[in-house]
């Protein structure tokens, strides 16, 4: 017998560390191969980690709430077998949502990661983040991008703390200090004392997790891209009618779906609205699918889960397709494929009961579209004043990539087949793709 120990593994899409949710398991528990022992939560999504060993635990080396590095010890497991081997630290995501693949037997000459000096360890890791004062020479940890960022800025990296693992520079810690907008100390992971507050507190809630990504992103996301939002307000009484006629008959559709579609039946005329800043690389990339992210409020922070391939659905399929990611979402079920490699995204403020806003650009992408309430106003409808089904389009781009009059189009655009949906179909027919199903005459 033989105990072995488990290491988080590496979860891709470079995360560096996950915060143990749940165990499934407890000391004296025994487990078989594949068991899901533990739930752990990473900046992208939940992920369930299933047991590379077949034996009787020994011991739980993180407690639940603690966040775990990548390679750190999980679990301890009392194994029958001399010849099962650790699980390499390489192990991934597969493209299968959820799996993890890597683990078993180490191959014969596994790719071993190298072994930092104990005196490396001691100045990276016990003394926390390095700042300028520490007595360690080397510059701090941060990746060639964000110092040629800082260099660029004329900000000496050196006098920035940074928020990353073990003190690592981020490119957001950078344009925090290029904007002057905050202290740039880091917030430390664990407090050992509360400080002390001017006025009563309620209660502390630790920023762990999708909350704490999240608001990385939007705040590298401000102080990257040059945001501009332009509104347009739309008649959509027709579209209203469509969509009641529709579910008359029995189809779950909603003006979600509606500018969905209309977004990706004109976007095709619109290419840089489907595109990214790639500043390292320094060019534009447009891209050729359409993988619509839909902003989705969650009780863990909000979340961006995108439908890929979505310019290929019809009206139905698109909105059963944001009906279940929605719900898959919300229930912290996401798997790391349905986060990534977005392209443009869609935020529905109106389900709140919001007109307009100036949502920001989720990171990477060129542009977000804010759908509004749908308000029964008085409307100028053929020269007369009517009562009209109307709502805001609030439309925010980087201005890297998108002039003003391009995204005007893009919104008259949009806008025109919600006030025609019978655009839409003719849209679609060009196109040579879905369209959505003309409802049976009365």
């Amino acid at each position: 017998m033989s105990t072995r120990d488990f290491h988080l593994p590496d979860l891709g899409e470079g995360l560096t560390d996950a915060e143990v949710l749940a165990w499934h398991v407890d000391v004296g528990d025994h487990v078989a191969l594949n068991q899901i022992i533990a739930d752990v939560e990473t900046a992208k999504a939940v992920v369930e980690l299933p047991s590379p060993f077949d034996g009787t635990v020994s011991a739980l080396h993180a407690p639940v709430g603690s966040t775990v590095e990548v390679g750190a010890p999980l679990l301890s497991v009392q194994t029958t077998s001399t010849d099962v081997s650790q699980p390499r630290p390489e192990t991934t995501l597969s493209s299968d949502p959820g799996l993890l693949v890597g683990y078993g037997a180490a191959r014969e000459q596994p790719v071993r990661r190298r072994r930092r000096s104990a005196s490396a360890e001691r100045s990276s890791d016990a003394s926390g983040p390095l700042s300028p004062t520490s007595a360690s020479p080397r510059r701090p940890r941060s990746t060639p991008p964000v110092r040629k960022l800082a260099a660029d800025a004329g900000v000496d990296i050196a006098a920035i703390v940074g928020t990353g693992p073990h003190g690592r520079v981020e490119r957001v810690d950078v344009m925090t200090a290029i904007a002057g907008a905050r202290d740039v100390s880091p917030a430390p992971s664990h407090v050992s004392s509360a400080p002390q507050d001017p006025l009563p507190v309620r209660t502390r809630i630790p920023i762990t997790g999708v909350r704490r990504a999240t608001a990385r992103a939007m705040v590298e996301s401000a102080f990257t891209a040059p945001h501009v939002t332009e509104f347009l307000t739309v008649d959509v009484t027709e579209s209203e009618a469509l969509l009641s006629r529709l579910r008359s008959e029995g189809a779950r559709v909603n003006m979600l779906a509606m500018v969905s579609q209309a977004l990706l039946l004109v976007i095709d005329a619109h290419p840089m609205m489907n595109s990214r800043w790639d500043e390292e690389s320094g060019h534009i990339v447009q891209f050729a699918a359409v993988n619509l992210g839909i902003a989705t409020a969650t009780d863990r922070g909000l979340i961006v889960p995108n439908i890929k391939n979505a310019q290929e659905l019809g009206l139905l399929p698109l909105a059963e397709r944001i009906r279940e990611l929605v719900g898959v979402a919300r229930e912290g079920r996401a798997s790391t494929d349905d986060l990534r490699a977005g392209t443009i995204t869609i935020t529905n403020i109106g389900s709140l009961g919001i007109d307009a806003g100036t949502p920001i650009i989720n990171p990477g992408e060129a542009a977000i579209l804010g759908v509004g309430a749908v308000r029964r106003l008085p409307w100028n409808h053929r020269d007369e004043i009517a009562l009209r089904d109307v709502l805001t389009l609030s439309l925010s781009f980087d201005h890297r990539l998108i002039d003003g009059a391009d995204a005007a189009r893009f919104l008259t655009d949009i806008g025109a087949l919600l006030t025609d949906p019978a655009r839409s179909v003719l849209q679609a027919a060009r196109a040579g793709g879905s369209q959505p199903p003309a409802p049976r005459t009365p």
